[in-house]
């Protein structure tokens, strides 16, 4: 796996779904299972050097899950090549942060991607946008909307029953 600087390391979304499974939600292991050459994937990157800083707010609330942040995460939310947008600059401040990679080879539940976004905390990870990147199926966090019908139309009958029976749980987290 790669090595990132200020002992910056991939977060393992697998891990994070177990300890906190109401609000952290991963792709269904059929999704990842049919991950291919040239689709986009979420992964984020963080550092357990740095922590919430001395001027963010006493209890600052999670937008996705109104849970309590102890870390702001930094997000991209499209791929670059797909929607160039570039965010106003952020300091850095060793933050975690979200990005998008596009899958260039896979091996098994290794994978290696090019990075996709103009990252805030480069500075810091020395993460740069088109640099390449090892990691496995267990570090992705989502796979870009626009693959998951054909990941679907990959699975057996029996794995879209599986698929189906899944998505209808999603709710009642």
């Amino acid at each position: 796996m790669a090595q990132f600087a200020n002992e910056y390391d991939l977060v393992n979304g697998v891990e994070m779904r177990e300890e906190n499974p109401e609000h952290f939600h991963i792709p269904h292991p059929l999704l990842k299972k049919y991950l291919s050459v040239g689709q986009f994937v979420e992964l984020r990157v963080d550092s357990p050097r740095f922590s919430t800083h001395p001027d963010a707010p006493a209890a600052c609330a999670c937008p996705v899950c109104a849970g309590e942040a102890t870390k702001p995460i930094i997000g991209h939310p499209f791929p670059h090549s797909l929607v160039p947008v570039t965010g106003d600059p952020v300091p850095s401040r060793g933050w975690g942060e979200d990005f998008w990679v596009q899958i260039v080879e896979r091996d098994g539940e290794r994978l290696r991607g090019r990075v996709d976004n103009y990252l805030y905390e480069t500075r810091l990870h020395e993460i740069e946008f088109d640099s390449h990147i090892e990691f496995s199926l267990n570090h992705v966090l989502s796979v870009h909307p626009l693959h998951r019908e054909t990941l679907v139309l990959c699975m057996s009958p029996e794995e879209i029953k599986e698929f189906a029976v899944w998505l209808g749980t999603l709710n009642k987290d």
